[in-house]
């Protein structure tokens, strides 16, 4: 991917989770607003904008490494298959350390595990219906590096908040999160794409100006025979 794609890659998950940080901040602490005084309300709303942006960076950094360890990975075990193999090993362990450090850390004496079960359950779900979404564009070899992203990256960038207990602030990091790595997930396609497009496009252009350079004019050609 060529630097221009990947500006543009950077600005637009930018605006991405600015603005789904503004909306689910909204959605989820509306009650703690006193008022609906405009103003106050305007400026909540860009505070919450920029968390979003927060969030955002910390999605790409996420997005990124994981290309990287994901290549590292490849290279590693020469094999897809294994790789594949001890992706889904990590998704497991993620996922089941996920529901037990919270219940021992955050569970009340009495209560049930179930509550705990469900984010951990619903990343799974959600995260299988987006690297369904990626074998569409590419092929079936993407789905578990997809499931992957979708949930181990995802939990690492929500340790921060995954340490309290404060449901609104969980809830608040975790969808702007997810938009974010979908929408990477789902454009980095597009734009290898249009990057290779650009690319062949140059080579052809530059080319066709190296040919012209490299004919001769008629003139040129006419002196050449006279001399």
């Amino acid at each position: 991917m060529n630097s221009r794609n990947i500006v543009r890659l950077f600005i637009s998950t930018l605006l991405v989770g600015g603005i789904t940080g503004g909306i689910v901040g909204f959605a989820v602490r509306w009650d703690e607003f006193s008022s609906f005084d405009l103003v106050e309300l305007l400026s909540v709303f860009v505070w919450l904008v920029g968390v979003g942006l927060i969030f955002s960076v910390i999605s790409q950094a996420g997005f990124f490494a994981y290309l990287t360890i994901h290549r590292f990975g490849l290279g590693i075990f020469k094999s897809a298959s294994l790789w594949n193999g001890i992706q889904i090993v990590l998704i497991a362990f993620v996922l089941g350390d996920l529901v037990y450090f919270r219940y021992t850390e955050f569970a009340d004496k009495g209560e049930g595990v179930l509550p705990f079960v469900y984010p951990a359950l619903f990343l799974l779900i959600f995260g299988a219906i987006v690297a369904y979404f990626k074998v569409k564009q590419t092929n079936k070899q993407a789905f578990i590096p997809a499931l992957f992203f979708m949930t181990v990256i995802t939990v690492l960038e929500w340790v921060p908040v995954l340490r309290t207990d404060d449901d609104s602030w969980l809830y608040f990091m975790l969808y702007p999160l997810l938009i974010c790595n979908v929408y990477q997930l789902l454009i980095l396609n597009r734009l290898i794409h249009a990057s290779q497009k650009e690319l062949a496009e140059k080579r052809v252009n530059k080319a066709a100006v190296t040919k012209k350079m490299m004919t001769p004019k008629k003139k040129d050609k006419i002196k050449i025979k006279e001399v």
